[in-house]
């Protein structure tokens, strides 16, 4: 699976750019295809302290990079992008009409990604232990 994002680094591109496109659009796009209201966000959990849709997309974009350049030495590069773009996105949220910022927003963005980079240190710790 490792190697399958490496090679398809388009996936990643690919997911980045749905990300943007959804994280922009002044309402909801998937609102607009599941309930034909485009104002309704579909909602997979409940919120507890951080928006746990947020969390969820943040947490697999980032999954999907880190598969994507695992190998390669730019992991540090794609932290400093994950951790930018997760703030940026949800500062222009500002400035998009029928969106709002929201600090439990850009607190589950940041919390999807920083998950990632935990899970990516207790992982290389381990695989030095072991080895």
């Amino acid at each position: 699976m490792i190697n399958f994002f490496s090679k398809y680094k388009f996936i990643f591109y690919i997911s980045n750019f749905i990300l943007i496109v959804l994280y922009l659009f002044p309402g909801s796009l998937l609102g607009c295809f599941l309930y034909n209201d485009c104002s309704l966000q579909p909602q997979l959990t409940r919120d507890f302290l951080i928006s746990s849709n947020h969390f969820y997309s943040f947490f697999i974009l980032s999954i999907i990079g880190y598969f994507t350049y695992k190998d390669l030495n730019k992991f540090n590069f794609l932290s400093i992008y994950l951790i930018l773009i997760s703030i940026i996105l949800e500062i222009l949220h500002i400035f998009i009409p029928t969106r709002n910022f929201e600090f439990s927003d850009l607190f589950g963005n940041l919390f999807g990604v920083l998950m990632v980079l935990l899970i990516n240190l207790f992982y290389k710790k381990y695989e030095n232990f072991k080895n």
